[in-house]
């Protein structure tokens, strides 16, 4: 193994420790609610998105799609079975009947669009390049656009002056999780832009919610 290979190898498993603590950052929500037996107001659309993305990763590091990229599937198979036992407890303790069939129609579509984009990768796309380009940009759309979440309550935050709505550990931790899979991209050869570009946006996503969360008072 190279030097580069070495060093690639041990940013994929800094963040795969990175993202595990951030797959288990709401465990003490979800322990409120079997605690208190209710979701209350609690939304579970994020875990919903998390799944998905997670299954769009582990899609991407499969061998026939994407080489050399273990590490992408550990971390996305642990994401898929956290982010599955979070939605079993939500739909069970689920305070609302239109709650729970809201989220479970949404876990629907979920699984009913991942299996289509399966069946595009492996069945429309005959060729390794055209099957991981696919695969990567479905991953960077997704991925992406869940970065948006913690800029989407800077204006709760900011009017409230409370970081009660942005945990201060989430995003740091959410700032070296973009970083760190940066240079994992960068250290594959060739390059995988597409795990580069998901850290940057994360990195970038995860700075600037940083630097407008007020001090704690």
């Amino acid at each position: 193994m190279t030097l580069a290979g070495a060093i690639r190898t041990v940013m994929g498993i800094i963040g795969n420790v990175i993202a595990f603590g951030l797959f288990l950052s709401p465990a003490p929500t979800f322990r409120s609610i079997v605690k208190n037996h209710t979701t209350g107001d609690f939304s579970g659309a994020p875990y919903v998105a998390t799944l998905f993305n997670c299954l769009l990763w582990v899609l991407y590091g499969l061998p026939f799609v994407t080489s050399n990229s273990v590490l992408v599937i550990t971390i996305n198979t642990i994401g898929c079975v956290i982010e599955s036992v979070y939605l079993g407890i939500f739909l069970f303790y689920a305070s609302k009947r239109i709650e729970k069939a809201r989220v479970a129609g949404m876990i629907s579509i979920v699984l009913t669009v991942y299996l289509g984009i399966v069946l595009a990768v492996f069945m429309a796309s005959k060729d390794h390049h055209t099957r991981r380009k696919f695969a990567g940009i479905c991953c960077a759309v997704v991925t992406i656009a869940m970065y948006a979440s913690p800029l989407s309550i800077m204006r709760t935050v900011i009017s409230t002056k409370s970081v009660q709505y942005m945990p201060l550990l989430p995003l740091v931790a959410g700032l070296f999780n973009g970083a760190t899979w940066t240079a994992y991209g960068f250290l594959g050869q060739p390059h995988d832009y597409y795990i580069v570009e998901v850290g940057r946006q994360g990195s970038k996503t995860h700075t600037q919610a940083f630097s407008t969360t007020p001090p704690i008072s």
